[in-house]
């Protein structure tokens, strides 16, 4: 498994460091690329290095691709053609697609939440209720697409694309290495 995570200005740290840890620590392949060159400044003021750039990669080679939100981070993916173009191709391709806090509101533009089953935010609640089926769930899961919903649900997502991405064994070793908790346990 190989999957982008694209990283504008102002995303969610915690969402997006979380994130490409856990999906590390289980062996899966992430690649963060900067919508430019350069260390990209998070929502909190936290910079961060890319492993390269969004020009510099080939979209096809990705299984799977994860948004993180933070405010403007979620509107500047939002406001990137080449991030609407890749979100369109992934998901014709069935390739996996995942968003946590207002970032599925990037697949909204995108044009490809249409009956489908997805939470947000709660900022996003009504954008996502107009064309998907809302869900209250922390994380969601509808066939390849996966969302949730803020930075205190980004451990949860990230356990959740494991278990997607590399299954529940997997997932279980992670969680135990880390000592996770999720909701409900």
């Amino acid at each position: 498994m190989k999957v982008l995570m694209p990283l504008a200005e102002g995303f969610e740290e915690i969402e997006a460091i979380t994130a490409v840890d856990i999906l590390r620590r289980a062996d899966i392949e992430i690649v963060v690329a900067g919508l430019k060159d350069g260390l990209v400044e998070g929502a909190h003021k936290i910079k961060m290095l890319p492993d390269t750039q969004l020009d510099k990669i080939d979209p096809s080679e990705f299984d799977g691709l994860v948004l993180p939100g933070g405010f403007p981070g979620f509107v500047n993916l939002g406001n990137d053609d080449r991030i609407l173009r890749m979100i369109k191709q992934m998901d014709e391709d069935g390739k996996y697609i995942a968003a946590i806090c207002a970032a599925p509101s990037v697949l909204i533009k995108a044009g490809i939440m249409m009956g489908r089953k997805a939470t947000v935010s709660p900022s996003g609640k009504a954008e996502m209720e107009v064309c998907a089926r809302y869900s209250e769930d922390r994380v969601v899961v509808d066939g390849r697409l996966i969302t949730s919903q803020s930075p205190g649900t980004a451990m949860e997502f990230a356990l959740k694309l494991v278990e997607v991405l590399a299954g529940g064994e997997r997932m279980l070793q992670v969680k135990a290495q880390t000592i996770a908790i999720c909701q409900g346990e």
